[in-house]
């Protein structure tokens, strides 16, 4: 890791001072059952009487029902009531920071999460902070990777943790990273910062990580073909993306405006977006027509079905706004235009959030 080193509870040096606080104890407790022993009324007579003294004395209590009554006696008897600040000093010490290697421990993400069917994105920037925020008001959890210490303040001050999981943690250090609960992960969005680093860090984690599904945007779009053939899932030139946005604004705003507001997600009742959901063995679609349901979905809940999403031998097909009989079946997945009312009634109807289900 680079910048900063967690400061963890020391168990060996806390085991080593208790350790020589026990030895000159028993020898300062030796050296005065030695003194007192010739004295006349002595108190201290036994090994037991001077363990107790002790701990009379470093708890101050002081009973006085046993105390040293030779000079030399009450020197260590003055040594041990001097040293029982420090005795305290120490044990409240290292509890102290005992909790605090806890509490930073869990913060930078040591402890693990229980996410499941959530996104990890690899590297933290102001594009990922804006990619957090509508994945997060599409209702998904995040799990958030950084080789950067400030980079954890700034995510735990934007989002709580049942949203968000942070780890810091070296990007090649891949038994950390497990830590995130990566191998349950719907999607790996990798966000580092150019495309070679990407590349070569796609290639070693597909080493790790072969059967996860790997997102990356790019800077350059004829890149594409290149991380595709690497294992990645889905690439994106940010370029592209861009460049056709614009265009559309230049010739057809009104639907460069609608556009823009599809690939986001509904923040009011009255905007639109699209959404995917999985059809299950208890979706009431599931066997029917997609005709049927283009109609029964428009009446019901104002929703308009524009595609449907099939699995042939492994491979994920788009139909897009289909013809002819094509029959829903379970694992499919339903591409759907609504509102964010039609979205609120859509749940309640299917029983599941959008998106990508493992």
């Amino acid at each position: 890791m680079t910048g900063f080193q967690i400061k963890r509870f020391n168990t060996k040096r806390a085991i080593i001072s208790v350790g020589v606080l026990i030895i000159v104890y028993a020898l300062l407790l030796l050296l005065l059952i030695k003194l007192e022993e010739d004295a006349p009324n002595r108190r201290i007579v036994h090994g037991q009487d001077a363990v107790w003294y002790l701990l009379e004395t470093l708890t101050t209590v002081g009973y006085g029902d046993v105390l040293p009554v030779t000079y030399w006696g009450r020197m260590i008897g003055f040594v041990f009531l001097i040293s029982s600040l420090g005795v305290y000093g120490f044990i409240i010490g290292q509890i102290a920071n005992f909790m605090n290697t806890i509490q930073e421990s869990k913060m930078l993400g040591f402890s693990g999460t229980n996410f499941k069917n959530h996104v990890v994105m690899i590297g933290w920037n102001d594009f990922g902070q804006s990619v957090i925020s509508h994945l997060i008001g599409a209702g998904r959890q995040v799990a958030v990777i950084t080789k950067e210490r400030a980079n954890i303040d700034i995510i735990r001050e934007y989002y709580n943790e049942n949203q968000v999981y942070t780890l810091y943690s070296d990007y090649n250090n891949f038994e950390l990273i497990e830590k995130s609960n990566i191998k349950d992960a719907s999607i790996i969005f990798i966000n580092l910062n150019d495309d070679t680093e990407k590349l070569v860090y796609i290639i070693n984690i597909k080493k790790r990580f072969p059967n996860l599904n790997y997102v990356v945007t790019l800077d350059n779009g004829n890149l594409k073909g290149t991380f595709q053939a690497a294992g990645v899932m889905y690439t994106i030139s940010k370029n592209e993306i861009s460049s056709k946005l614009l265009a559309s604004y230049i010739y057809e705003p009104d639907v460069a405006l609608f556009s823009e507001e599809l690939i986001a997600y509904a923040h009011e009742d009255h905007e639109y977006d699209m959404k995917q959901i999985l059809v299950r063995e208890d979706n009431p679609f599931r066997g029917a027509f997609y005709e049927k349901a283009f109609f029964d979905l428009k009446k019901s809940s104002n929703v308009v079905l524009i595609g449907i999403v099939k699995t042939e031998n492994g491979s994920r097909k788009l139909i897009k706004n289909p013809e002819g009989s094509i029959k829903i079946e379970q694992g499919d997945y339903l591409v759907l235009l609504m509102d964010g009312a039609g979205e609120s009634r859509l749940q309640k109807l299917f029983q599941l959030k959008e998106g990508l289900q493992n």
